[in-house]
C-alpha cells in the first residue's frame, strides 16, 4: 500500500511539474530580441563588391561573413522610388494594394498633388511650422505593426529617418514613434499621430546641435584623394556642386554653413553618422532589445541618395561616402553587440531603389543614353488643336500621365480617342520606349515578366492613365547629376543581406524580390505576414 501511495504522489508531483511548464505564457517564444531594418537610400547592388577591397571587416564584410546575402534580389514593380520601396520591404506589398504607388501621385478627387506622408489632421512636433506627416496615405499593416499586434503591443517600434517617408511608411501604423529630420532647425521631429511632445532624450540630442560640429572639420576625402580609383577624377563629367561652391570638387566647404544652413548635411556622409547616432540614443533611452519581448528599430539612411542624385554613382563623392558608411555601420554593430548582445539581435540590410549613372558620364564613354525633357506641352497643344479640348493632360508623375477628366467631359470629347492619339504621339517620340494605356496594361506588347511589374505598380485609385516607358539608359532631368525610376537593373537590383539571430551563414543566387523580406521576418519572429503581403518565405537565410 505504501508503496502505491508513493508511485500515486509521484504521478501527481510529476504532472503538477508537467502543467506549469505547459502554462501559456510560462516559457517564452524563441525570437530575437531586437530586429534592426537598416534601409539604404539609393544603393546599387554592386556597391557591395564595387569597394569590397576598401571595406572595413566590421561593416559589410562583416555582414557578409557573418551572415546571408541575397545576391540577386529585384524590385518586382515598375517604379523604383523611395516611397514604394520602403513600403515595399516593410509590407512585403506593391503599389497595386499598399497605394504607395510613388513619392506622390496626382488625387483627380482633390484635383491637386498628394504627397506620400501627407496629413492634415495631424500637427507637426519638435518644430515650429513644416507639413504634418503620418502613415494614413499607406493602405496595408507593416511587419512592425503585425509584431505589435502579435505581442499585444508590447513590442517596441521606432522608426529613425532624415526623410519623413523613411522613417514613417517602415513603422507602420502602430509604431510608438517615427522621426525625421528638419533642414530648416537641425532637429529631429515627428508628428502628434505618435506623441504630443518629443521624448526628452530626444530634445536633448537636438539641443546638442551635432549638426554644426559636423561641419567645423567640412567634408574631405577619408583616404587620400589619389586613391580612389574606382570613381572618376574629381569634377567629374556631369557632377552637380553645391549652391555656395564655385565647382564639385574636394574638398567641401561647411564651416560657412554652421549655423545657418541645416539642410546640406543631407547630401554629405555625416547625414549617415547623425542618423545612427540619434538611433542609438533611442535604442538607450527607449530600452530597444532589453528584454524578452522582440522590438523593432527600423533605420533609413537618406544622404546616399542625396548623393547620388548631385554627383552620380562613378564619383569620388560616392565612393567616399560608402567607405565612411561601411566604417559607421561597423561601429553601429560593435553598439548592438554591447547594448542587446551578439547574437541576441536580428538585423537585415537593404536598399529601396538603386541608380542610373550621369548621363554625361556613360556619353563620355559611348554608352547609349539620354537626359530627356518633356513633350507634355507639344501634345496638349496638339489634342487641343484636334479634339477642341485644353490642358487634356493635367498632371504627370512616375511616368504617367493624369487626363483632365472634368474638361473632356465638358466639351463631349471621346476619352477613348484621346487616348489613343497620345498613345500614338509618345510612341512616336524616338527616345521612348512604348506607352499604353493603364486600363488595359494586358493589351501593351510586353513580355509577361515585364508586364507583370506594371501591374503590381497599378494602383486604380492613384494611377495615371496613360503609361509612358523610357528606353534604358534614358530618364527625363538636367544636365548634371542622375537619377531612378525605371523598371531596369541599373534601378532595380538591390542588396539584401541578413545577420544575427536566427540567420544561416551563406550566400543566396536565385532570384528574390523585395516584397520576401516581410515575409521572412514574419517567419523568423512566427508572427502574421502583413495585411497585403505578396512576398515569399527565403527559407535559405534562416536556421
Amino acid at each position: 500500500m505504501l508503496k502505491w501511495i508513493a508511485t500515486l504522489l509521484l504521478f501527481v508531483v510529476s504532472f503538477s511539474l508537467n502543467a506549469q511548464k505547459s502554462t501559456p505564457g510560462n516559457t517564452a517564444l524563441p525570437r530575437p530580441k531586437l530586429v534592426v531594418g537598416i534601409m539604404i537610400d539609393q544603393m546599387r547592388w554592386d556597391y557591395l563588391y564595387r569597394y569590397y577591397d576598401r571595406y572595413s571587416n566590421n561593416g559589410f564584410k562583416r555582414m557578409m561573413g557573418e551572415g546571408n546575402s541575397c545576391e540577386n534580389t529585384m524590385i518586382p514593380y515598375a517604379q523604383t522610388v523611395t516611397a514604394a520601396g520602403h513600403a515595399c520591404v516593410y509590407t512585403g506589398s506593391v503599389p497595386a494594394f499598399n497605394g504607395i504607388m510613388g513619392n506622390e501621385w496626382f488625387d483627380k478627387s482633390l484635383n491637386r498633388e498628394v504627397y506620400c506622408v501627407e496629413d492634415k489632421s495631424v500637427k507637426i512636433v519638435g518644430a515650429e511650422k513644416g507639413e504634418p506627416m503620418s502613415p494614413a496615405n499607406l493602405w496595408t499593416t507593416t511587419i512592425c505593426d503585425e509584431l505589435r499586434l502579435a505581442t499585444n503591443f508590447k513590442s517596441k517600434v521606432i522608426g529613425i529617418a532624415m526623410k519623413d517617408r523613411g522613417g514613417i511608411l517602415p513603422a507602420g501604423h502602430s509604431a510608438n514613434a517615427a522621426y525625421w529630420y528638419d533642414g530648416g532647425t537641425g532637429n529631429w521631429i515627428t508628428s502628434t499621430w505618435y506623441m504630443d511632445q518629443l521624448p526628452t532624450w530626444a530634445s536633448s540630442f537636438n539641443e546638442k546641435r551635432w549638426v554644426d560640429s559636423f561641419y567645423r572639420n567640412d567634408w574631405n576625402t577619408l583616404y587620400p584623394i589619389n586613391t580612389y580609383v574606382q570613381s572618376d577624377i574629381d569634377k567629374g563629367v556631369g557632377e552637380g556642386k553645391f549652391g555656395h561652391e564655385a565647382a564639385p570638387v574636394f574638398p567641401h566647404e561647411l564651416k560657412s554653413k554652421t549655423g545657418k544652413d541645416y539642410g546640406i548635411i543631407r547630401v554629405t556622409p555625416f547625414g549617415n553618422t547623425l542618423t545612427l547616432n540619434f538611433s542609438k540614443e533611442a535604442l538607450k533611452a527607449e530600452q530597444l532589445g532589453k528584454d524578452a519581448i522582440t522590438d523593432i528599430l527600423a533605420i533609413s539612411l537618406s544622404s546616399p541618395d542625396y548623393i547620388g542624385h548631385q554627383f552620380g554613382p562613378n564619383s569620388i563623392e560616392a565612393e567616399d561616402n560608402y567607405l565612411r558608411l561601411d566604417r559607421d555601420l561597423g561601429d553601429f554593430f560593435a553598439f548592438l553587440d554591447k547594448e542587446v548582445g551578439k547574437g541576441q539581435y536580428t538585423v537585415f540590410l537593404t536598399a529601396d531603389h538603386a541608380v542610373a549613372h550621369v548621363p554625361a558620364f556613360l556619353r563620355e564613354h559611348k554608352i547609349a543614353t539620354k537626359t530627356l525633357t518633356s513633350v507634355t506641352a507639344e501634345m496638349n497643344k496638339q489634342i487641343e488643336a484636334k479634339f477642341n479640348v485644353a490642358r487634356a493632360v493635367r498632371h504627370s508623375a512616375n511616368y504617367q500621365l493624369y487626363l483632365n477628366d472634368p474638361v473632356i467631359d465638358s466639351v463631349g470629347a471621346d476619352i477613348g480617342k484621346i487616348k489613343e492619339f497620345i498613345i500614338s504621339f509618345l510612341n512616336k517620340q524616338p527616345d521612348l520606349l512604348m506607352a499604353f494605356d493603364n486600363a488595359n496594361i494586358n493589351a501593351a506588347n510586353l513580355s509577361a515578366d515585364i508586364k507583370e511589374k506594371f501591374l503590381l505598380g497599378y494602383n486604380v485609385k492613384r494611377a495615371g492613365d496613360i503609361q509612358s516607358i523610357v528606353k534604358a539608359g534614358n530618364f527625363y532631368g538636367g544636365a548634371t547629376g542622375t537619377t531612378h525610376g525605371s523598371m531596369y537593373p541599373y534601378d532595380a537590383h538591390i542588396p539584401l543581406l541578413w545577420m544575427g539571430w536566427g540567420i544561416k551563414p551563406g550566400k543566396l543566387n536565385r532570384e528574390v524580390y523585395m516584397t520576401d523580406i516581410a515575409a521572412t521576418l514574419a517567419a523568423l519572429l512566427r508572427i502574421q505576414m502583413p495585411s497585403g503581403n505578396v512576398g515569399k518565405v527565403i527559407p535559405e537565410v534562416l536556421k
